[in-house]
């Protein structure tokens, strides 16, 4: 499969080098809604097992901020915040059952819902929520535990069903974050996982599994799956193995080269909610120069990378914004840089660069973005560019290429925390500790902040939108795609639901079939 697959890029890639603009459009498919995988009668109770690719974090501390997607879809189904997003992109009332927003858009007010229960059996207090927005945000300590919360000057309870949330200036986005996870007044979730979600924690064993129970007492509709274990599978290959032998009953993030060995399962598509590219290191000497990064724009065809790693699948993108965030989304930026080899090889020598070599790190465990790296190799070699590919595990590109900022550049998808525009765009700020490729940017900095200081719909967009397009002109990196993602589930499983632009896997509308 691998060698016809490289094959099949070479011979692309040769054709295309012919020609200096390149390729045309692919025909990537858009996102679509499927159904729930099963048209049979739901079966209440029973369980399944999930494969997961990567272990969840040693901490399962909602408020820390996580290296792993995967820990963030587990967490959904075990904690809840003040809202909670729905399938639709909405925010929906959850452990608060309604808010209100003064004008200026600095302080939110929140009614309690009645009956809200904990998995340890107590419920739900305004001491509850204080303590947890008040340590979310860092009121106490100065150090926010989540960064989207910074902005929080206070929170206060006037009375036993009211909490209010002052900020430190106007935020029209700020309700987007209020899925931070509630849990019990001076609890240590580090130490124990108790959340009030539709499932609650049971046992872990690390690099193994996970197990999920429902929670009886849940003050909404409740789980239909009795339990859940997720298991941990970090090699692509034997996630397709134990999809194929019954040994998992689901397994989602899945390429289309592992779900075409998997005819005899339900296979769903939609949107991963992440922006796949090829991300530089614009620290690393040759990256500091933008004709450099705009070279490279030029010698890939994100186009071709689609058809040709993904089959097709996947939206093609032109800069740091999820396709499931429409309004936000600025077309004419997909194809700002047309495949153009020749002026890729010029930009190089004009900035002093005819020989350039550099090294693409990615994960392993994802072999999307390893497939997509490969046809990236290729196409650049056309212009004249030596790009070598380093396989690393999952913590060793967090700890390295994330947080240490040791790479050149990397090919990975980055996601949004949140249903807010700024969740795309807020890593690039010069400052942002997220920035793992140092961007550094006036202009940028200047308009991100400008657009989270306003309060006025449309202007805050247009605001957004010229963020976007700095990110493209400058060449920040090398956006490919918002990718697809497949899922691929047993015949007897039903009731998964894609969500936009966040990590979510929903436990709690998955089902047996009788």
């Amino acid at each position: 499969m691998k060698k016809r697959f490289l094959a099949l890029v070479l011979a692309v890639l040769m054709t295309a080098a012919l020609c200096a603009c390149g390729g045309g459009k692919s025909p990537a498919a858009q996102p679509t809604d499927t159904p729930n995988g099963s048209a049979g009668e739901k079966a209440l109770g029973g369980e399944i097992t999930v494969g997961i690719a990567a272990d969840l974090d040693t901490s399962l501390d909602p408020h820390v901020s996580s290296s792993s997607a995967g820990t963030r879809e587990v967490l959904f189904n075990i904690y809840e915040g003040l809202l909670k997003p729905d399938t639709d992109g909405n925010l929906i009332p959850a452990i608060a059952e309604d808010y209100t927003v003064n004008e200026t858009a600095d302080t939110y007010t929140y009614k309690l819902r009645d009956g809200v229960r904990f998995h340890n059996g107590k419920t739900v207090t305004v001491g509850d929520v204080v303590y947890s927005l008040t340590r979310a945000a860092g009121l106490e300590t100065g150090e926010p535990l989540v960064a989207e919360l910074k902005g929080i000057a206070s929170v206060e309870a006037p009375d036993d069903k009211t909490v209010v949330v002052k900020l430190k200036a106007p935020d029209a986005e700020f309700n987007a974050y209020m899925y931070a996870s509630i849990i019990p007044e001076g609890s240590d979730p580090a130490a124990e996982a108790v959340g009030t979600g539709p499932f609650r924690f049971v046992s872990r064993t690390p690099q193994d599994n996970v197990v999920l129970e429902k929670f009886a007492d849940y003050w909404g509709e409740g789980a239909i799956l009795d339990k859940v274990t997720l298991k941990v599978i970090p090699d692509g290959q034997t996630m397709v193995m134990s999809l194929r032998s019954g040994a998992i009953d689901m397994a989602e993030r899945l390429s289309s080269s592992q779900i075409a060995d998997l005819n005899e399962l339900t296979i769903l598509e939609g949107s991963s909610n992440i922006i796949q590219a090829l991300y530089l290191n614009n620290d690393f000497e040759p990256f500091r120069d933008i004709r450099v990064r705009q070279a490279l724009c030029y010698a890939i065809d994100k186009h071709a990378v689609i058809d040709l790693a993904a089959d097709g699948h996947g939206i093609p993108v032109g800069s740091s914004m999820i396709s499931s965030m429409g309004k936000y989304v600025v077309p004419e930026l997909v194809d700002y840089y047309k495949p153009d080899v020749e002026k890729a090889k010029a930009l190089l020598k004009e900035a002093g660069y005819e020989k350039l070599s550099f090294s693409i790190t990615v994960p392993s465990s994802m072999p999307a973005h390893v497939d997509a790296a490969q046809v990236i190799v290729e196409q650049l070699r056309a212009a004249g560019i030596d790009a070598s590919i380093n396989l690393v595990e999952w913590a060793t590109w967090y700890d390295e290429t994330y947080k240490g900022r040791k790479f050149e550049a990397t090919v990975v998808g980055m996601d949004t925390h949140s249903l807010a525009a700024s969740g795309c765009l807020a890593r690039f700020q010069s400052e942002n500790s997220k920035n793992f490729i140092n961007f550094s940017n006036a202009d940028y900095d200047e308009t991100y902040l400008k657009a989270l200081a306003t309060v006025d719909e449309a202007e805050q967009t247009a605001l957004f939108k010229q963020c976007e397009t700095i990110l493209t002109e400058q060449a920040a990196n090398v956006y490919i795609q918002d990718a697809a993602s497949f899922v691929a589930m047993q015949k007897d499983v039903g009731g998964y639901q894609f969500y936009p632009a966040l990590y979510i896997m929903d436990l709690s509308t998955m089902y047996r079939v009788k």
